[in-house]
Order: C-alpha cells, then sequence, then structure tokens
C-alpha cells in the first residue's frame, strides 16, 4: 500500500513540474517568425504601427496549433512585400487588443487601413487565399 502512495505522490509531483515549466515556457514565447519585417506588436506599440496605410496583424497565442501553421506563410508573405506591413500580437499578452477588436478565435489576421478594420480572415488560410484579402483592401 505504502508503495503505491509513494509512486502516486511522484507522479502528481512529476505532473505538476511539468505544468509549471510549460506555463513559464508559453508566457515567455516569442513568435513563431524568421522575418525581421514583421513586427511584434503590443498594448503599448499597436496604436502608432496601425496608425497609417495598411497593415496586416496576426493575433495568435504561443499554445495555437493552427497558429503555428499559419506563421510559414506570413513569414513569406512579410518577406515578399512592401506595399503593406505584417504584424503579430500575442492575445495571451495584449488581451486589451483581442477584446477591442472582438478576437474570439485564432489565429485571426485583421486587415487594418489608416487603424480602421477593413478586413478580417478567421483561421489558416494559403498565401493566395490572405493575399486576395490585402489587395482587395489596397485596391480600395
Amino acid at each position: 500500500m505504502s508503495t503505491i502512495l509513494i509512486v502516486v505522490i511522484a507522479f502528481v509531483v512529476l505532473l505538476l513540474g511539468l505544468i509549471t515549466f510549460n506555463y513559464f515556457k508559453m508566457k515567455n514565447a516569442k513568435p513563431v517568425t524568421n522575418s525581421k519585417k514583421i513586427l511584434v506588436l503590443s498594448n503599448k506599440s499597436f496604436k502608432a504601427a496601425s496608425r497609417k496605410g495598411v497593415i496586416l496583424i496576426d493575433f495568435w497565442a504561443p499554445w495555437c496549433g493552427p497558429c503555428k501553421m499559419v506563421a510559414p506563410v506570413l513569414n513569406e508573405i512579410a518577406e515578399s512585400t512592401n506595399e503593406f506591413r505584417v504584424g503579430k500580437v500575442n492575445v495571451d499578452h495584449n488581451q486589451p487588443l483581442a477584446k477591442k477588436f472582438k478576437v474570439r478565435n485564432i489565429p485571426t489576421l485583421l486587415i487594418l487601413k489608416d487603424g480602421i478594420e477593413a478586413g478580417r480572415i478567421v483561421g489558416v488560410k494559403t498565401k493566395k487565399a490572405i493575399l486576395k484579402e490585402v489587395n482587395a483592401v489596397l485596391a480600395s
């Protein structure tokens, strides 16, 4: 009986250790990006970055699998264009922004033109589909 209790306690301690480790790992996670052209936006920097021109903003979280799927597409888009900017907002760290823009699902890509929402893409989309939406905003 005491051996089973020791095994159970050891398992619980191990499980709590893994949960704590993953929490701090996720809390300090950086966006999945290989592009130096992607802006990492926060509650403080968002307004200035989105005030003028067109910007495609990815609302993401480090624990979100679909966000990781769309990240390489956004890296590619950011590297291939100068017509608009690409930014990322971690919803875990910037909840007021997510609330302001009513982001309920991630990834959510917002297209802002001069600080005003001009388009929204929810979920994982292809490069072609994303560029179609952004180009429609650029043309307007």
